[in-house]
């Protein structure tokens, strides 16, 4: 097991980086000067990019200053929405990223699109001297993970990760519990996120594209096929070619604060059970019910997934529970408590109520990484390398599933199984190629 030191050891971050500082105070977060502009811009405005770009806009040092979609609609509505925000519309509007990031007045770049684009975005971003706010999960591949790592350090840039529970003082405080010893020997961290919300998609035949989408840029490196709505915007998690399902969506949100909790990085083995168990004849590639055991010394981290329900642990949707011989303690997006082990009638501690969350998380990010690339200081919240060890973790449980075996990880490969090897590096469609750094 490599314990957190050595990794930050070996990856050259530094403990700052993964410290429990929070966000929220230290002379970090001097506040920009209103003068001191900093001018975004947007790539891939439909869904939480533009979230993030409405954070960003409540900062008064930040300006847009162009959006970039594949799809037309979006873009014309997005530039409405931000004349309504600021009072005028970004300056320029684009069809093609490559655009935006050749525009030299543009200080930041959010990548808001979907996962199998942020690679070659973030990398392009950062050769161009632009600092980069890049939605989760980082990459889409092992392999992209490290490239976008070694961009960001070669080009000296700024990242930070849409992980923004990072910035969340309640789930700092919940790792300060956990690490307290209170808990007693954690034997398992229980993982799960039941989306009920998310229902299954229903099987739809290929059609024409869309007036005014760029369908060719949209597919980008990921394989050539007509155009579907349900690969489409928000559904496009659910499909291999751009995404990794719930695993990656969640997964690399609370399965971050498993390892963070518990101060380990890597697994010594991974297995992962699950498939189309609610919905066997939708659309879906990914599966819509998922457990992945990562095994540790002395103890395991479980996930565990559903779309369509909403049963999870705990009487939650989603969250984790770190499972101690004290007691457990159960976060989540609304905030943490301890339920105390209670053995022949005798509680082994006190419980610990409820300790609310913010809902500030998101607002104390954008900040965090504002003030981070003022002070050019590379140790944000959720910084490349945070991002990239998770993004990397998630993508281990989804490759178990896929190859349906135990697998033996060093840190770098699999060691019995030269097949799992082979999803470590992404197929691109040309004329895209992974970027070489």
């Amino acid at each position: 097991m490599t314990t957190r030191r050595e990794f930050l050891m070996s990856s050259g971050t530094t403990a700052a980086g993964f410290g429990l500082v929070s966000s929220l105070s230290g002379p970090t977060l001097a506040a920009c000067a209103a003068s001191d502009k900093v001018n975004v811009g947007l790539v891939g405005c439909k869904g939480m990019g533009f979230s993030d770009l409405k954070t960003f806009l409540e900062n008064p040092q930040v300006e847009c200053i162009a959006l970039c979609d594949v799809d037309e609609s979006v873009l014309n509505n997005r530039a409405a929405d931000v004349e309504k925000i600021r009072g005028k519309k970004p300056a320029n509007l684009y069809k093609d990223w490559r655009k935006l990031i050749e525009n030299k007045d543009i200080d930041v770049v959010i990548v808001g699109t979907p996962d199998h684009w942020h690679c070659l975005i973030m990398v392009a971003a950062c050769e161009a001297g632009k600092d980069v706010y890049c939605e989760k999960p980082l990459g889409n591949s092992i392999a992209e993970c490290n490239l976008m790592v070694k961009a960001a350090q070669k080009y000296k840039r700024v990242v930070q990760v849409g992980q923004w529970q990072r910035s969340d003082p309640h789930w700092l405080s919940a790792v300060e519990f956990i690490r307290s010893g209170k808990l007693g020997k954690i034997r398992l961290v229980r993982v799960f996120s039941y989306q009920g919300w998310c229902p299954s998609i229903p099987v739809l035949a290929d059609e024409p594209v869309p007036a005014g989408v760029d369908y060719d840029m949209w597919l980008g490196p990921a394989t050539k096929r007509p155009f579907n709505r349900n690969r489409f915007h928000f559904t496009f998690r659910w499909f291999w070619d751009y995404a990794g399902g719930l695993m990656t969506d969640w997964g690399v949100h609370l399965l971050d604060y498993a390892l963070y909790g518990m101060d380990v990085t890597t697994p010594k083995s991974i297995m992962a059970m699950g498939g189309k168990y609610g919905y066997p004849n939708d659309a879906c590639e990914t599966p819509d019910s998922l457990q992945t055991i990562y095994e540790f010394d002395g103890f395991n981290v479980l996930w565990d997934h559903a779309i369509g329900i909403d049963d999870g642990a705990y009487g939650r949707n989603h969250g984790l529970g770190f499972v101690g011989e004290n007691g457990t303690l159960v976060v989540d997006r609304s905030g943490w408590e301890v339920i105390p082990e209670v053995v022949s009638g005798k509680k082994r501690m006190e419980a610990v109520a409820l300790v609310k969350g913010t809902g500030e998380g998101l607002k104390n990010h954008v900040k965090n990484f504002l003030d981070c690339r003022q002070s050019r200081n590379s140790n944000t919240n959720a910084s490349v390398e945070i991002g990239a060890h998770i993004a990397k973790f998630s993508q281990l449980g989804n490759i178990a599933y896929r190859s349906g075996k135990k697998l033996v990880w060093d840190g770098t490969k699999f060691t019995n199984d030269e097949d799992a090897n082979r999803y470590l590096v992404p197929n691109y469609r040309e004329p895209w190629k992974l970027p070489t750094i």
